[in-house]
Formats: structure tokens, sequence, C-alpha cells
């Protein structure tokens, strides 16, 4: 009985151990695994001009805890944008943030909004986009700090998957995935 206890912990501490290399995890992904890939998002034309998203949130367990519509709307001046965002929630909650963003050298960014401690970094390579960044969640969402990386995806149609993870003290306790559609202005 014993021998039996102790292969199921073995088998159990190397399934752990698998699931937390840094091959089989989220954040393994790298802006340069998509380098070779198209079409090339470009933030001026991508987020630019009205957006609809639509989306969910995942709870540490994976039940959807929320679910979400966003307007959202791009505008550019050379190398700085403003994408305001616009959420109506299930319940009828409503949040407005207000991103803006600065484009740097080599497919790199940086990003401010009210809710973000500090500066978001990303860089844009092929057809995606990893953004990372610090959020503190409103008061009734109970306050906490959140690291956040966010992926976005171009795909063939224009369309944009969307794709974050969220943790606390390195422990994911959130997943979010949405889509982002061009409107017709």
């Amino acid at each position: 009985m014993e021998y039996i206890s102790l292969i199921f912990i073995a088998v159990l501490l190397l399934a752990l151990l698998a699931l937390l290399r840094p091959g089989m995890r989220f954040a393994s992904q790298r802006p340069e695994d998509y380098a070779a890939t198209g079409p090339a998002f470009d933030l001026r034309t991508h987020l630019n001009g009205p957006i609809l998203s639509e989306g969910m949130i995942h709870g540490p367990t994976g039940r959807v805890n929320s679910r979400f519509l966003a307007k959202m709307h791009g505008k550019w001046e050379g190398a700085h944008g403003i994408l305001t965002e616009d959420f109506t929630f299930a319940g009828g909650r409503t949040q407005r943030r207000e991103w803006s963003l600065r484009l740097g050298n080599d497919g790199r960014f940086t990003a401010t909004a009210p809710d973000v401690i500090g500066i978001a970094t990303g860089e844009v390579s092929g057809a995606a986009i990893c953004m990372r960044y610090r959020i503190r969640l409103e008061p009734d969402a109970g306050g906490h700090v959140l690291s956040v990386t966010d992926w976005l995806y171009l795909m063939e149609n224009g369309v944009i998957l969307n794709r974050s993870e969220m943790r606390k003290f390195g422990v994911k306790v959130a997943e979010l995935t949405a889509t982002m559609r061009p409107l017709a202005a």
C-alpha cells in the first residue's frame, strides 16, 4: 500500500512539474514566435476608429464570472494614440478606460491608463501583440492589483482575438477571452 502511495505522489509531482515548465504555460509565448505570421498588425490601422468587443472573464476554476460588450474607439496622431473602451457587463455595470498609447522603435510601444499602475509595455510582432502591465481593479471588484499578460492576434478578416491572463502573487486568478472587430464609421 505504501509503495502505491509513493508512485501516486511521484506521478502527481511529475504532472505538476510539467504544468509549471515555462514551455507549458501561457506566459511561454514570445512576440518573436509570431514574427513570420500575417497579416501584419499595425496599431494605427487596426486599433483605429470604432471597434466592437465581446468577451468574457473566467475565474480561477475556469467558470465564466463575467460577460461584457465594449464599444471602443481609437484615434491616432502620429506615434500617439488614444483608445477609449466603454464596457457594459452582463449585470448592467459599466466601466470606462482610456488608454494612451505611444509607439516606439522595433515594434515596441508603451501605454498608460488611469487604473494601470506605472507603464504598460508592449511589442508588435507579425500578426500578434503582447502587452504586460499591472492593473488595480475597481473597489467593487475587490481593489486587487493584478499582473496582466495581454495577447492580441489579428485574423485575416480584420477581427482581433484577445486572450489575457491575470495573476496575483504569480497565481492565475482570471483569464479574459474576447473578440474585437472594426465597425463602419
